[in-house]
């Protein structure tokens, strides 16, 4: 998959050539401002969690501050679901 649905927005590479893939959030709220993160995003961080990341940048207005959480996302952040797809 490739563009805006690829699960990560940068890919980059580690010193050793290994894969660095990074999905940035960011708002201008603290650090603990709620965020969205999308299927495809979540999927990659269990598909490739030595690979993803998820670069969280925050306070974009005033004193901007950047922390990164590796996968699980689950040991970081609460993933509640925000909407439901009905299908027949």
């Amino acid at each position: 998959v490739h563009g805006d649905g690829a699960g990560y927005d940068v890919r980059s590479f580690e010193p050793d050539g290994s894969d660095r893939l990074i999905e940035v959030k960011a708002t201008r709220g603290g650090p603990t401002t709620d965020f969205f993160v999308t299927r495809t995003e979540r999927e990659v961080s269990q598909e490739r969690p030595d690979a993803w990341r998820l670069y969280r940048l925050h306070d974009l207005s005033t004193a901007p501050g950047l922390f990164i959480l590796p996968p699980p996302l689950e040991a970081s952040v609460k993933l509640t679901a925000e909407a439901w797809k009905a299908t027949f």
